[in-house]
């Protein structure tokens, strides 16, 4: 797959600033991994007079089959070669537009720190797609390019040109000349390509609205092809597609009110709509982990003993957190995990993002190391008390990630809970559940022994007698001066451990 964008200059604005809006260097040959394959950006041509930028992608077939929508339910059967013998590698299509979102990630929001005049201008350009499917013909691809302000060149490509009399294919070699804002250019291709090739070769799910009206603001509420846009961006899926055409029309009344689209959909008062209600526990926790993440600044972040994936999935939503790695000794709580997760379904740039494998914490594991933060979340309770030292060297003597953060029950909280008969665990496999005093006596221990520094935060409603529901202790490595080394493991499960 093809496309060049072009532009043209003066010595005073030389047409070279195209590389500060793609963020590519001209004399630099640029090479991007992605699921399907290699995207290469390169330059043909710059002179201040005339620039030109190329995006060439090159498609793993393999790789297409494997992450493609054509196995499970709802996928079409295998069809033999078909699957690997396609257009794919040749013709641009969503995975051209999911490249173009990838490698210029920046010009697609008009964000261009060293030029940010010229990221607001028009400038004269030309795009060049060589092979386009268009589903619809030629007329449909003017439809859609020209109320923008694009002149429209195309030319249909024959069937095969020693037999003119079999007529044209389906593809078309495009050409757009026009004067618009780059990042405008930008969005129209990563939009359009996908509706004239009336395919998406990834899974479709509720996100892809959100893309379709970030790239669409500012234009598709008001293109008299919405519709069409639409429902053959989401791949004719009825349910979103809805949604979006909703979305869009309160944009459009919105834009002729000359208002908020906010002051238009406020049928619902949050403030009257219903009784307050008690925010569960578990749900408390998890922003009290997330908080404690994002103060330490982590990026790369551990979830040990993720069971069902709950917590990944809340560290998906937010992006400063570049790569989650959830580890359970469970195989059924990962394969829960990844339903939940939809990671079969995931767009490329959120799959880069999670991992999830087996590991059990009572041994050492090289894939632990490295991390910015580990999190043990209702874990340690679950550990017979003879196995806790080599979680402990596990985690805080081999992985040793900067923060740390553990968290468990308050036995002493029990007695709040009405239905909890005395003496009794919160939990079946619980094995103990600890007094604020002896939570706080184990993480002296275990800090001083690894060289952490800690601190204690309540999760829940904090008590003033029996004290919070949750406890949490946030460990913070020390500094290298003050690094103690760990001691020696002294029982039998840690030597195991440390030789595992």
């Amino acid at each position: 797959m093809f496309l060049t964008i072009s532009t043209t200059g003066t010595p005073e604005r030389p047409a070279t600033d195209l590389g500060f809006l793609l963020h590519k260097h001209p004399e630099s040959a640029q090479a991007f991994s992605t699921s399907y394959g290699t995207a290469h950006v390169l330059y043909p041509e710059a002179t201040a007079q005339r620039c030109t930028a190329a995006l060439l992608l090159e498609v793993d077939p393999v790789a297409l089959v494997r992450r493609g929508k054509g196995k499970g339910k709802t996928g079409a059967p295998d069809a033999a070669l078909a699957q690997y013998v396609n257009d794919r590698p040749y013709a641009a299509s969503s995975l051209l537009a999911v490249a173009l979102s990838t490698v210029f990630s920046s010009a697609l929001r008009g964000v261009c720190k060293a030029r940010p005049e010229r990221a607001e201008e028009p400038l004269p350009l030309r795009i060049e797609v060589p092979a386009l499917p268009a589903r619809g013909g030629p007329d449909l691809v003017r439809s859609l390019f020209e109320p923008f302000g694009w002149t429209v060149h195309i030319e249909p490509v024959a069937l095969d040109a020693q037999f003119p009399e079999w007529g044209d294919s389906r593809y078309v070699r495009l050409v757009l000349e026009g004067e618009l804002r780059l990042a405008e250019a930008l969005r129209h291709l990563y939009v359009l390509l996908p509706v004239l090739d009336d395919a998406k070769h990834y899974w479709v799910s509720a996100d892809e609205v959100d893309k379709l009206l970030r790239a669409g603001d500012g234009w598709l509420a008001g293109h008299p092809e919405q519709k069409l846009i639409t429902s053959r961006y989401l791949s004719r899926r009825w349910s979103l597609t809805r949604q979006a055409m909703e979305r869009l029309e309160l944009v459009r009344l919105a834009e002729a009110d000359d208002t908020a689209v906010e002051e238009i959909d406020n049928a619902v008062d949050e403030r009257t709509d219903t009784e307050e209600r008690p925010v569960p526990l578990a749900v408390r926790r998890r922003e009290a982990i997330l908080a404690a993440l994002r103060e330490s600044g982590a990026a790369r972040v551990l979830d040990l003993g993720c069971g069902q994936g709950q917590l990944v999935q809340e560290l998906l939503k937010d992006v400063r957190f570049t790569e989650i790695v959830g580890v359970d000794v469970s195989v059924r709580a990962l394969t829960i995990a990844s339903r939940r997760l939809k990671l079969d379904r995931m767009g490329e740039r959120q799959a880069s993002r999670v991992r999830l494998f087996q590991g059990s914490l009572a041994y050492t594991d090289k894939r632990l190391k490295g991390y910015d933060a580990a999190v043990l979340s209702e874990v340690v309770e679950h550990l017979d008390l003879p196995r806790l030292p080599a979680l402990e060297y596990a985690v805080f003597g081999s992985a040793r990630p900067r923060t740390v953060l553990v968290t468990t029950p308050n036995v002493e909280y029990n007695v709040r809970w009405e239905t909890l008969p005395a003496g009794h665990v919160r939990h079946g496999d619980h094995r103990f559940e600890w007094t604020r005093a002896e939570f706080r006596e184990w993480a002296e221990r275990v800090a001083a022994r690894h060289g952490y520094q800690v601190r204690y935060e309540p999760v829940g409603p904090d008590d003033p007698e029996v004290g919070p529901p949750t406890q949490m202790a946030v460990f913070t490595l020390a500094a290298p001066d003050t690094t103690t080394t760990p001691t020696t493991p002294t029982t039998t499960t840690e030597k195991e451990a440390k030789a595992a």
